[in-house]
């Protein structure tokens, strides 16, 4: 299967720390690519790095078979490419539906268009569409953050551990939604939390101090105990 996007010998430095050293990776069109590894290991940064907010010093970055090495991030996103923090960007300050409205990239009348669709997704924001998003529990503002992104055109998902910080249940219903979105986008996503990882990738890389050590399928990573409790510190 032909690539979405691809990094090819991506290095990246951050003031004088080199945090990349020849980040290598496919993500198909369709399915979800995790990428795994111990904090610190590089795995927020490659996201960054594709999305431009640290642009490589080497290696090259296509989409869709275009070169976007040193474009600037609003152009990158222009691409369709949809990005969900790990701090999850909401405003607090405004309502669940204002937030909706910041992010459409393609007008009002397109996002009320595709309101139904999130909607389906995350009924809990239709109840609170009024509400400020400061005071929605942290699995409300997880979905928020995901609705976002939904409420525009995009091509690619990139996700940065969206189960961090939320109880076991919200994990779960989280789980269920970017499963429900993968049946429509291709996925690039970060997550610590193995067991969500292992429900909801196809894909997988590991990355261990700026360079992938390892790639397959996530079905095929439970074979692998060792390599778990080397590089993700699951326990045999």
């Amino acid at each position: 299967m032909s690539a979405l996007l691809e990094l090819e010998d991506v290095n990246t430095h951050i003031q004088s720390f080199h945090i990349l050293e020849g980040i290598s990776i496919k993500v198909p069109k369709e399915g979800v690519t995790v990428l795994l590894g111990r904090n610190g290991a590089g795995k927020t940064t490659t996201l960054r790095t594709i999305l431009g907010f640290h642009p490589p010093s080497d290696g090259s970055i296509t989409f869709d078979g275009q070169l976007i090495n040193g474009w600037p991030t609003y152009r990158i996103g222009s691409l369709g490419i949809g990005y969900v923090p790990e701090d999850r960007g909401i405003f607090a300050g405004l309502t669940v539906y204002e937030n909706l409205k910041v992010a459409a990239r393609d007008g009002v009348k397109e996002m009320e268009r595709r309101l139904e669709r999130v909607y389906q997704l995350f009924p809990d924001l239709k109840r609170a569409t009024r509400q400020p998003a400061g005071t929605l529990s942290g699995g409300q503002q997880q979905m928020l953050a995901l609705a976002r992104i939904l409420v525009s055109k995009n091509r690619l998902l990139l996700i940065d551990e969206p189960s961090s910080g939320l109880a076991p249940i919200i994990v779960d219903r989280v789980a269920e939604a970017i499963s429900e979105l993968k049946k429509e986008l291709p996925i690039l996503l970060v997550e610590q939390n193995y067991n969500m990882a292992r429900e909801i990738g196809d894909n997988y890389y590991i990355i261990d101090q700026g360079s992938c050590v390892h790639q397959g399928r996530m079905e095929d990573l439970d074979n692998e105990p060792e390599l778990k409790q080397r590089y993700l510190g699951v326990a045999v």
